[in-house]
């Protein structure tokens, strides 16, 4: 006999976790973090302040700053045994799985594994964020029979982490661009990614094991990998026009258009989207070249009339990205590892207040 409770397909809406990290105040138009608004934070703050804000629940003062970026330099190598782990995938290997082996290989050197106290998980959460730059890089380099590229403590995280995906030192406005990038995708409440992390950390597993799930969804193109298919889609096509057409085909051919629609923002835009459209305006305006600009805004225009959907982050996100000369197959690996900041901290909250998950189904098989 089934139970008799309402079944909501997708989880919609549904309640799951009490939690003092995020929240996603719709009718105030507000992405709040810990207390402040994320896209107000945009403004003034940069990706490691929202670190900070994060994982120790503050934004940091001047030398608590330099002390964490200090503290992620530090863990920026990568043991040999990883990297020899990678140089082994096949070259059709998508580089979130290259991402996902090397995150999981990591956890075979901490010693203190089964701590689950929250310094222990804060200090995991350090290490995996100065490694995660050079493991997101260097499998994706190794899969493509590239050399690997060592990190330069002498650029911030954000400008360095841009360096080894592109080889080359970026200009200050690019490396701002970028940080903001990683600012906007750092927390984001209770998608299917930070669900799968605190479903698996409630069983009292490992952070490792909770991010490496984590990678697992965020790979579908639903979720994080979006930002590629929008990409490939702009590419496609040559012009404004010819964008607009292939939307509407995909729209009379029932296709879904990558990019548009979010489960939470139902009547306006993403506000992180719109801060990666101004971002977008200052890399035309800088290169000269508005050609993305005019695609992006033509499917918007067209999405708009004829589904009354709008751009997500990853819609923006996406021509940004190419614009700072990084390959499509990083954008979502970039993602995850923006995101990581926001998924330990979840973990962390899970293990501190823990209940494993464990709900139940509405049955609709054979009688019985």
């Amino acid at each position: 006999m089934s139970i008799k409770q309402p079944f909501v397909p997708g989880l919609d809406r549904v309640i799951a976790a009490e939690t003092a990290i995020s929240f996603l105040d719709t009718e105030r138009e507000k992405i709040i973090i810990r207390g402040h608004d994320l896209i107000d934070l945009s403004v003034s703050n940069d990706y490691l302040d929202i670190v900070h804000l994060l994982l120790d629940g503050t934004l940091p003062n001047a030398s608590e700053k330099s002390a964490l970026e200090d503290t992620l330099k530090k863990h920026y190598d990568i043991p040999s045994y990883v990297m020899e782990i990678l140089s082994l995938l096949p070259e059709t290997t998508h580089p979130m799985d290259g991402l996902r082996t090397g995150l999981s290989a990591l956890s075979s050197v901490d010693k203190e594994i089964e701590n689950r106290s929250t310094e222990a998980n804060k200090a995991r959460a350090y290490k995996l964020l100065g490694k995660l730059p050079a493991i997101t890089v260097n499998s994706y380099r190794l899969i493509n029979g590239l050399k690997t590229v060592q990190p330069v403590p002498t650029l911030s995280y954000s400008a360095n982490f841009l360096y080894m995906i592109t080889g080359k030192e970026p200009k200050p406005f690019e490396a701002k661009i970028f940080d903001r990038s990683l600012l906007l995708y750092s927390e984001h409440e209770m998608p299917n990614s930070t669900f799968t992390a605190r479903v698996i950390a409630s069983t009292h597993s490992d952070l490792y094991g909770a991010l490496t799930g984590g990678v697992a969804s965020l790979k579908g193109n639903l979720h994080g990998g979006a930002n590629e298919a929008v990409m490939y889609m702009l590419q496609s096509v040559d012009s404004a026009a010819e964008f607009q057409q292939l939307i509407q085909k995909k729209l009379v051919n029932k296709e879904k258009v990558m990019g548009f629609g979010h489960r939470v923002y139902m009547k306006k835009m993403d506000p992180r989207a719109l801060e990666m459209k101004e971002s977008l305006k200052q890399l035309c305006e800088k290169k000269g070249d508005y050609s993305l600009l005019d695609r992006c805004e033509a499917g918007e225009k067209t999405m708009l009339e004829e589904k009354g959907l709008y751009p997500n982050l990853d819609y923006y996100a996406a021509p940004v990205y190419w614009m700072l000369g990084i390959p499509i197959e990083l954008y979502t690996p970039i993602f995850f590892t923006a995101r990581t900041a926001g998924l330990a901290a979840h973990v962390m909250e899970q293990h501190q207040n823990n209940r494993i998950f464990r709900p139940r189904v509405s049955y609709i098989g054979e009688s019985y």
